[in-house]
């Protein structure tokens, strides 16, 4: 099992916007392909952060799911060209993180 922890800062006055974004169309759209969704979060002293948390068995899936997501025509045309509207694309953080044997999260 591994985890992607993936930090975004918004744009200056967007973070409602991506939230909203998040809850109603992307983390719906990911779930349907099959990508677990831990969670999502925002920065309690940071205006900007949004940090949410996916779930894959290993590699091979999440690969799968990746193309499943990232290569579809839904998310070509609909949702890539509004992201970078709403969050700085550079300063986007994703570590992999493998859980360990006392996690709750196994």
């Amino acid at each position: 099992m591994l985890f992607e922890l993936r930090q975004y800062r918004t744009r200056p006055g967007k973070r409602e916007v991506w939230v909203r974004m998040m809850e109603e169309e992307i983390i719906p759209f990911q779930t349907s392909k099959g990508i677990v969704i831990v969670g999502s979060f925002v920065g309690e002293e940071e205006d900007d952060l949004y940090v949410w948390i996916r779930r894959f068995d290993n590699e091979a899936e999440r690969e799968r799911l990746y193309e499943a997501v990232y290569e579809s025509d839904y998310w070509k045309t609909e949702m890539a060209p509004r992201i970078g509207e709403l969050i700085d694309r550079e300063r986007t953080v994703v570590t992999r993180l493998e859980p360990t044997g006392r996690s709750v999260l196994r």
